[in-house]
């Protein structure tokens, strides 16, 4: 039996595309042993995973470091075949070199690839998909068709989303207005304007996370309609609201991706980053909206900033409500 290790401790959008990599190992190992390696507050995405071995969850906000050389420790019990690093970034290519395998797969912009067995190019902006490019790390091992990312909500989850949706039986929408970069995000006052033409026999749910409630909380007040849910579901239970809402509306943050994971239809609202970096939806039903204005300052970084650079923040206020909604 093959034992896998796949690592990704990045953001909780980056977690949700790296499931594409567990489900195409899935299909050409059925009886391979996975493990998988998150960071602390993205484990919800993977309560009772139906092909997970072993999930290991790294706190960086409590003793990083400590708990960097512990997690090492404890992966090291493990000889794993092939040990697939999907990020590029000193810990987890510590992690990658420490731990015991066979192979040890990463990019080669990771500043420890040099200790790794196999290094896979990674380059942004060539048109290529994320998935794309996580399906390069282990495309030796399958072959090259495209893995999609996919969220296994359980029971509880299904029912926990299903309280709210009951209420609606003409349907329902969301929004996630948040993201953890400001340019990211499209305006609140945006947002409020698209609330008001949304058809009013539908449901508006406002999702996010705890800390997204209180912008969620004024969105809702000041569009007059729209129950808050952010902090409130799980994640696999907002990825059950998303799979059933007659649309999903989003910025370039992780709702986007959870909407991809669960095939579900989704408005992607692009401000200062660009689809081209390779994080659109993947959904059948998926719509990118940005703004239609050629802007020299756009797109200003990859991330995106805590203020727009220029001060304008044109590739936000430029976008139109009714284009968001098609």
């Amino acid at each position: 039996m093959k034992k896998f290790l796949v690592i990704q401790t990045a953001f909780l959008g980056d977690a949700v595309l790296v499931t594409s990599i567990l489900e195409k190992l899935h299909v050409h190992f059925p009886d391979a042993r996975i493990d998988l390696v998150v960071r602390k507050g993205n484990e919800g995405l993977f309560d009772g995973h139906p092909f997970l071995e072993k999930l290991f969850i790294w706190d960086k906000r409590q003793g990083k470091t400590r708990g960097l050389l512990r997690l090492i420790g404890t992966l090291r019990k493990t000889r794993y075949d092939h040990i697939i690093n999907a990020q590029r970034f000193f810990s987890t290519g510590l992690m990658t070199v420490l731990a015991r395998g066979g192979e040890k797969i990463g990019y080669d912009k990771n500043p420890l690839s040099f200790l790794f067995t196999r290094r896979v190019k990674h380059v942004i902006g060539d048109g290529r998909h994320e998935v794309d490019r996580l399906n390069a790390l282990i495309q030796h091992l399958t072959d090259g068709s495209r893995p999609l990312p996919h969220l296994h909500p359980t029971t509880k989850a299904c029912e926990e989303a299903h309280v709210h949706m009951s209420a609606w039986p003409q349907g329902h929408m969301t929004i996630a207005p948040a993201s953890v970069w400001y340019t990211k995000q499209w305006p609140a006052e945006k947002w409020i304007e698209l609330i008001r033409l949304l058809p009013p026999d539908k449901g508006v749910f406002l999702i996010g996370a705890k800390s997204d409630a209180i912008l969620c909380g004024r969105i809702a007040r000041e569009a007059g309609r729209g129950a808050v849910l952010a902090g409130k579901l799980s994640l696999l239970g907002t990825a059950a609201l998303m799979e059933k809402a007659a649309m999903n509306y989003v910025n370039d943050s992780a709702p986007l991706h959870i909407a991809s994971a669960m095939n579900a239809p989704v408005t992607a609202v692009f401000c200062s980053t660009v689809p081209a970096f390779g994080f659109g939806p993947l959904s059948e039903q998926g719509r990118i909206v940005e703004t239609s204005e050629r802007l020299d300052c756009r797109p200003c970084g990859l991330h995106g900033y805590r203020a727009c650079p220029k001060g304008h923040f044109k590739c936000a206020w430029g976008i139109p409500a009714d284009q968001v909604i098609g």
